[in-house]
Order: structure tokens, then sequence, then C-alpha cells
């Protein structure tokens, strides 16, 4: 890697980053979308947490998938359904994995 361009491409990604997360709060009340666009945007914020829960559930490779984190990530999915807490959901969906494995039930 060449670092004499390290540190100005860190600082770039740093300015780009907080002008996203500043652009946010600043139009939030200039930017009016239509129902209908809002109801994209929360469809298409439903399915990107739908691939990213097939991908980190699904093996990749030749690897095998067994039943204990598809049941641990339905438990979460389950529970995330019916509104539980953030942290209950993940505690309980780590706790259904483990306990599993544990049981020997890979």
């Amino acid at each position: 890697m060449n670092t004499p361009y390290l540190l100005p491409a860190m600082l770039a990604l740093a300015v780009g980053t907080y002008a996203l997360r500043w652009t946010g709060p600043a139009l939030r009340h200039r930017l009016r979308l239509s129902p209908r666009m809002i109801h994209l945007l929360d469809t298409g914020a439903l399915i990107l947490l739908a691939a990213l829960v097939a991908t980190a559930t699904l093996p990749t490779g030749s690897g095998d998938l067994g039943i204990a984190l598809p049941a641990g990530v339905g438990v979460g999915g389950v529970l995330a359904w019916r509104r539980a807490p953030l942290l209950v959901t993940v505690i309980a969906a780590a706790a259904t994995t483990a306990l599993l494995r544990l049981a020997g039930v890979h």
C-alpha cells in the first residue's frame, strides 16, 4: 500500500462520512417526500435487512449449515416481528444458537 496517500484518503473518507450524516438532519424540514417514496424507502430498508440476515445465516463455500444458526436467526426474527427490544432479541438469538450447539445440535 502506498503510505503517502493513506492519511489523505482517511481524511477524505472521514469528511465524506460526516457530510452524509449531517445532510439528514440539515435537510429534514426542507425536503418533502411523497407517501409513495416513503413507502419505497421503508420497503428498501426491509429488503436490505433481509439480505443482511440471509448472507449472515447461509453458509459460504462448502460449510455445513446445520440447524442451530437458522434456529437462532428464526428466534431473533420472531422477536423482532413481535417488536421485542433489540437487546432482548439479540441475546435470545445468540442464546438459542449457543444452547443448541452446546446440546450437540449443529
